[in-house]
């Protein structure tokens, strides 16, 4: 029960950020007369015929400005994690390459033949 309730407020809040321009549309249709008698910048000039788009464009610009605020927070916590510093252990031990011998090859040709050729005779 307990989960579900986390997992459905977690999907809520997801799509409520996506969402958050169609919550600003809504809200502003819902609200349209209040908005352009009383928080509009030019209730007081109706001849532009506003009627509270002023008010609706500065919302979604506060909105997008968020939204880019989150991105440069999440994408720098992305890079932060990317950028984990270890310790890097050197070791000044000088190691020699192993050389092995032609005999110690395992699919090696032997170096000469103790057998000589001989064509077949007619």
């Amino acid at each position: 029960m307990f989960r579900s309730l986390i997992a459905f407020s977690l999907i809520f809040f997801l799509l409520g950020a996506n969402f958050s321009r169609f919550f600003i549309y809504a809200g502003f249709e819902l609200n349209r007369n209040y908005i352009a008698s009383t928080l509009c910048e030019n209730r007081d000039k109706p001849m532009l015929h506003c009627n509270g788009k002023c008010y609706l464009m500065k919302k979604l610009k506060q909105a997008e400005e968020k939204e880019k605020g989150q991105n440069r927070a999440s994408q720098k916590n992305q890079f932060q994690e990317a950028l984990i510093v270890q310790k890097t252990k050197f070791d000044f031990s000088i190691q020699l390459p192993k050389v092995l011998r032609p005999s110690e090859l395992p699919f090696a040709l032997p170096l000469h033949s103790s057998s000589i050729f001989h064509p077949p005779q007619v």
